[in-house]
């Protein structure tokens, strides 16, 4: 019990270690605020016109479709139009029609109206005796909010295996390492206490991020709480292998980006590129932050049928990396 406090409060005297805490959480809780706000209006349309220049009849017609901003000189319209920083769409006459005016920075979809505006003005009154059906405009940022929560709740899980690695470099370095073993712990206290600190920081800044991020059900949250679980002692476990194969402190860190870099890099890539091979999808799964993804994604979703797979991969993960562990532990007391 006093090891543990020990190893606890070394938690708090490392700055590394609380950073990597603290973080998932910061960023759960700037995610959940960028989520309440509306980026409807980023696709909004913009027009420009000349004061005086266009009937009021075209003025009404094209505030259908977005808002008119009146400018008092051509000066001032053409300096609005060439303002990186807007989509603004300038209109002026051209005969009987309308003719528009671009800078050429502009986003494809402002081009595209732009190019089409003076032909459906021309149309305009067979348009108007089309009958209209408005579809719902997907949110496109939805999905990729969920990648980034799910990528959070990754990092946040895998603290563990930040902390237990950096722990065991330190105290390798300060000759901790050495008067551990001539104390009165035997090896499997030793493996039990650095396992158990890597998984309690992990699972806790896991759970306070879900509670931020998340709003399940009963039902799934305990599918949740089974992912936190599996992948903080998987994250732990990991953070093993890496304290004792580093011989210093930038040989850890090294191989901690490695492992952060594979562990997000993987189900990213397999979430955009969309891979539904079932050899590619088996290679994924080797790294076990892709079942822990795709169970996040599909608990986000409300459905949870996925995220029982997930956890069954998870699980053998753990009995594997485990028994990896304590069957190179023994091999090395052996020849020791």
């Amino acid at each position: 019990m006093k090891g543990l406090r020990y190893q606890l409060k070394s938690v708090l005297h490392d700055k590394f270690c609380l950073m990597t805490f603290l973080l998932p959480i910061v960023i759960a809780a700037a995610l959940n605020f960028v989520g309440a706000i509306d980026f409807s209006t980023l696709g909004e349309l913009h027009f420009g016109v000349l004061k005086g220049d266009l009937p009021i009849q075209t003025v009404t017609w094209l505030k259908q479709y977005g808002t008119v901003t009146a400018y008092p000189t051509m000066e001032e319209l053409t300096d609005a139009v060439k303002e990186p920083s807007t989509n603004l769409i300038g209109v002026e006459t051209d005969g009987s029609s309308i003719k528009t005016i671009l800078s050429g920075d502009e986003l494809d979809i402002f081009r595209q109206t732009a190019d089409t505006l003076p032909d459906l003005y021309e149309q305009r009154n067979t348009a108007g005796q089309t009958k209209v059906h408005i579809l719902e405009r997907p949110d496109v940022m939805a999905g990729f909010q969920d990648m980034f929560i799910a990528v959070t709740l990754i990092v946040a899980m895998f603290m563990g295996c930040t902390f237990n690695a950096m722990n065991m470099i330190s105290e390798k370095e300060d000759g901790i390492a050495f008067i551990n073993e001539i104390l009165p712990m035997t090896h499997s206290q030793y493996i039990m206490q650095k396992l158990f600190v890597g998984f309690i920081c992990g699972g806790l800044s896991s759970m306070i991020t879900v509670c931020i991020c998340f709003r399940l059900s009963l039902q799934n949250a305990a599918l949740m709480l089974v992912l936190i679980v599996l992948s903080a002692f998987v994250a732990a476990l990991i953070g093993l292998f890496i304290g004792r194969a580093s011989n210093g402190l930038m040989v850890g860190v090294v191989y901690i980006k490695i492992v952060m870099l594979l562990f997000m890099a993987v189900p990213i890539l397999s979430f955009l590129v969309g891979i539904s091979q079932p050899l590619l999808l088996a290679v994924c799964y080797l790294v076990p932050s892709q079942a822990t993804f795709e169970g996040i994604m599909d608990l986000s979703t409300g459905s949870g049928t996925a995220a029982v797979k997930d956890i069954l991969i998870l699980l053998v993960h753990c009995i594997g990396w485990f028994l990896l562990y304590i069957g190179l532990s023994v091999h090395q007391r052996k020849n020791t």
